[in-house]
């Protein structure tokens, strides 16, 4: 069966980054476990991300362990007296060398909105040239007792094509839209 995964990098005007095949090939390695479109009911984002964790280690990145304060990565945006960080966003993960960040969302991604804050948040960080970020191709949910889905990606490419397609926004990093 061919690959469901997709992809797509902005801005549009140039190639996507060397690397973003090889996260991209993460995804393709784990599409069994984690498809949205061929499992009945998507996974959490964090399970999502517990599935590529191995994989996208291999590469270089560092990613969250788990939800514990410890475990917890965190990209900095502001620093203070003695160059410490004061403020920092968290993020699932970050490839240091190739300065790009790693955002896994599931069912809050665009009912919950959860994209916007991660694009916001990316503008922000430290040393993030550019962000990856996974969203469900489909979302399935219940509504009134009935099956429903919504096309997450589409919505998520839709909102990306607006930021950085409109001449009032210049969105400072790379984004590539990875569907699963």
């Amino acid at each position: 069966m061919a690959s469901q995964v997709r992809f797509i990098s902005f801005p549009r005007t140039k190639p996507p980054p060397a690397f973003v095949p090889q996260v991209v090939s993460a995804f393709h390695n784990h599409e069994e476990q984690i498809s949205t479109v061929a499992l009945d009911k998507g996974l959490e984002s964090d399970d999502v991300l517990q599935a590529l964790s191995a994989s996208l280690q291999a590469l270089g990145f560092q990613v969250e362990a788990s939800k514990a304060a410890a475990a917890k990565l965190a990209r900095p945006v502001f620093f203070g007296e003695g160059g410490k960080p004061t403020l920092r966003y968290e993020i699932d993960g970050y490839h240091p060398e190739w300065r790009c960040g790693l955002e896994v969302e599931a069912g809050r991604g665009i009912l919950g909105n959860a994209i916007f804050r991660d694009l916001f948040q990316a503008m922000l960080m430290v040393d993030v040239d550019h962000l990856c970020l996974a969203i469900p191709l489909t979302y399935k949910y219940k509504s009134r007792g009935k099956p429903k889905s919504s096309r997450y990606y589409e919505k998520a490419v839709a909102v990306a094509d607006a930021l950085y397609g409109h001449s009032r926004v210049a969105i400072p990093y790379g984004l590539t839209v990875i569907g699963y």
